[in-house]
This record gives C-alpha cells, sequence and structure tokens, in this order.
C-alpha cells in the first residue's frame, strides 16, 4: 500500500547504567515514540503516563466491559498521510500494516453545505491522500504501537501527572495532583501540551503551569525558548456528541451514502457542526459521533463530558443542568442538519455522551523541530503541534515522534558516557 519501504533503522545502544526515560501522554505521538526508540535499538527502562483509561488519546475508541459489541472512535475517525513525493510515508506505518493493527479506510467520504446538498468529491487535509483506520477501531493504531515496544513498556493508565520537579544533579520527579511521587526518572518526554501550555490555568483552574514553574528553576534559555513558543501556540477545542442507536434511528443511519461527512464554512456556521462520522455496530446498532465547530466548543469549555478522563480524574464538573442542555443543542444541531434523512424523535431516544477535546487541532505554525529536544535541562517534545509535514494531523504525531527518538537517543547515550 505504501510502495515506499521504511530506511532501516540505525542501531543505538543505551551505555552504561540506561537512563531512564518518562513519556507522558499515550496519544499515538507518545505511542509512536516508545515503539521507534524500541525500533531503533534503545532498551533502556520506559515508562508511559496517561490520564485516560487506555492509550490512544483523540486516536481512541470508547469501549465498555459491560457491553462489549460496543466501539466508538470519539475523536479521529480515520489517519491519512499526504506526504509531498519527496518525503517518505513513517517508517512505523509499514509494520502496522503487515501486523494488521491498520488497514484502509474503505468509508465514502461526502462534503455538505448550507443547503442541505451532499456533494461525493470534497477532500480536504484530513481526508486527502492515503487513507487509513485502525483494524476494529481507532485505538488499535495505538495498541500496535505498543505491541511493537515489547514489554518493557511499563504504561501508567487512569494516573494524571500534575507536578514535574527537577532533580539535583538532572532528572525529573513525576507527581499526582495530591503531590504524591509517582516516579522519579533522568529523561522526559511531553507528548501532549498539557503540562506546558497554559491552558491549564482557564480550563482545570491550576495556579500554575506544572513544566513552566518547574523550568524556572533550571534557567535553560532552550528550554524557556521551547515553552514561550508552546504558550503561544493556539489550539481548536471540538464537543463531540456520542449517539448510540438501535432499531429504526439505526438503520436510518446505515442507509445513509457516506461514513464521513465534512461540512463546509457555510453549513459549520449555520448549524454549529464540522464533521459527522457513521459507525456500525457489529450487533445491528449504530454509533453517530457529530463534531461541533470551535466557535461552539469555545462557549462551552467548561462542560468536558461528566464520564471523560479529565473530568473523573481532576474533579472537573460543569455547572447543573449544563451538560445536558449542550448534548441537547448538539443534538437540535444535528436533526436539523439532517432534515427529513433522520426521524428527530427517534434520535432523541438514541444513547446520548458528551466528549469534549480541549486542543483538538493546532494551530501553525507550531513548535520548530529544532526545539523537540532540550538536551541540557533533559526534556523532549513530540506531537502533532510540532511543524512540519502532517501537522494537526496522526500524520505529525507519527513524523514527530519518529524525529525525536534518534535526537533523544543520541544526547542519552552521551549524557551516560
Amino acid at each position: 500500500i505504501l510502495g515506499v519501504p521504511p530506511p532501516p533503522p540505525r542501531r543505538l545502544m543505551a551505555a552504561g547504567s540506561r537512563p531512564t526515560l518518562a513519556v507522558i501522554g499515550a496519544g499515538v505521538a507518545g505511542c509512536a515514540l516508545v515503539a521507534e526508540l524500541r525500533r531503533l535499538g534503545w532498551s533502556g527502562p520506559i515508562s508511559l503516563w496517561e490520564t485516560g483509561r487506555g492509550p490512544g488519546g483523540r486516536a481512541g475508541t470508547r469501549r465498555s466491559r459491560r457491553d462489549p459489541a460496543l466501539a466508538i472512535d470519539h475523536g479521529s475517525p480515520l489517519l491519512n498521510i499526504r506526504a509531498p513525493t519527496t518525503n517518505t510515508p513513517p517508517a512505523l506505518l509499514t509494520p502496522l500494516l503487515e501486523r494488521g493493527w491498520l488497514e484502509p479506510w474503505q468509508g465514502v467520504i461526502a462534503g455538505f453545505d448550507g443547503q442541505e446538498r451532499l456533494r461525493m468529491d470534497q477532500p480536504n487535509r484530513f481526508t486527502e491522500g492515503l487513507l487509513l483506520r485502525g483494524r476494529g477501531g481507532m485505538d488499535q493504531l495505538c495498541e500496535g504501537l505498543l505491541s511493537m515496544a515489547g514489554d518493557a513498556i511499563t504504561c501508567h493508565y487512569n494516573t494524571p501527572v500534575r507536578h514535574l520537579q527537577p532533580l539535583t544533579g538532572g532528572g525529573w520527579r513525576l507527581a499526582d495532583q495530591n503531590e504524591t511521587v509517582l516516579a522519579e526518572v533522568d529523561w522526559l518526554v511531553l507528548a501532549s501540551t498539557l503540562l506546558a501550555h497554559p491552558r491549564s490555568l482557564r480550563t482545570l483552574g491550576w495556579q500554575a503551569v506544572p513544566l513552566r514553574a518547574a523550568a524556572d528553576q533550571l534557567r535553560d534559555p532552550q528550554l524557556d525558548h521551547g515553552l514561550a513558543v508552546v504558550a503561544a501556540i493556539r489550539s481548536e477545542a471540538r464537543s463531540n456528541l456520542l449517539l448510540v442507536c438501535s432499531d429504526e434511528a439505526g438503520r436510518a443511519w446505515r442507509r445513509l451514502p457516506f461514513r464521513l461527512l465534512e461540512l463546509d464554512p457555510q453549513a459549520r456556521q449555520r448549524w454549529g457542526l464540522s464533521r459527522l462520522v457513521i459507525q456500525p455496530l457489529e450487533d445491528g446498532r449504530c454509533a453517530v459521533v457529530a463534531h461541533s465547530t470551535t466557535l461552539f466548543a469555545e462557549e462551552h469549555l467548561e462542560v468536558f463530558g461528566s464520564k471523560s478522563a479529565v473530568a473523573l480524574q481532576f474533579a472537573r464538573t460543569a455547572p447543573r443542568g449544563l451538560e445536558a442542555r449542550v448534548i441537547a443543542a448538539l443534538r437540535a444541531a444535528l436533526a436539523s442538519a439532517m432534515g427529513s434523512r433522520i426521524d428527530p424523535g427517534r434520535l432523541a431516544a438514541c444513547d446520548q455522551k458528551l466528549m469534549r477535546w480541549g486542543a483538538a487541532f493546532p494551530v501553525a505554525p507550531g513548535l520548530p523541530s529544532e526545539l523537540m529536544l532540550c538536551a541540557t535541562s533533559r526534556v523532549g517534545f513530540c506531537g502533532d503541534f510540532v511543524s512540519g509535514a502532517g501537522f494537526g494531523r496522526i500524520e505529525g504525531a507519527l513524523r514527530s515522534a519518529e524525529g525525536l527518538a534518534p535526537r533523544l537517543l543520541e544526547v542519552m547515550e552521551r549524557a551516560g558516557e
């Protein structure tokens, strides 16, 4: 499918006492980083820390122990590779495809305008190029990456890191919201911007940005520069309505001639929706995910979704009744946009939940690649917020991890000599 074989990995091995590494964030970038480190031959201890119940982040799949047939891709429904002909695809894609973790996306993608007209030829930056999806759910992308990393990765799910403390002589102490020490490591990589971006002050009510507060003790100009750039990155939020429909409502969704609907600017302005994803389930039900516009999400930033990891781990609850009103507003917008295609009465009877992504899509230019690694402070960054090919998409998360891994190995080797 890819056509171009990945270059052979350059083998680098840890020296001396094998430094320890903590990666915060088990989204695509964090999982890709540990997979690439292992692919390059690193055998040192790695711990992966994640607030959510499992890997995936915005490429995750909502599942239920009580409902085995339920699997909803509540963020990204697919990944696309738009690399120019001068660039090779991310090297990690080949083993993921060969081992069956990824498969080609086969669904129909349509556009939708403000006059309720479907257009079947409206690609955009998220639907151009090579289209892939996780086999059985988008979370299989990260599950596959972690399988490539092997058993030597220690994963800590449902474990938010809240405080970062530099250690005397180098290294980092990680602590939770109660300041209970979680780990002490030699090197630290942030695979998301939550602990480095001031949005945490607004959305989570924190008094200080964790990495910024720690950096004040280090006085590392490169880290200060990187944090200033990260703080200036603007990200678009999304509020996603998750519906699980059965009976006639589910059959009506299945009969529609698309599986992914992208709304054009006029349609987004009219209904406050940006994307619609239809996911038929194996037991006959149908899951539907309606993505809001940035404007709608920004107006409701205090509403995370009562079942979301952030709400549960950081005890963030919306004012009484507000979550229900947000769900009702998104459901009404969806019913209006679909018109006669879907019965609004049956739509209201579907199981309904809310998921809010506070930093769904970073806005260019992002973090320059030369600021991804601050060797003096032993801090690295990777994610779709790093500038370059694939910026703002899963492709960018993969490429940033593949770009950071060899540089990180080199400086860790030098430090261990």
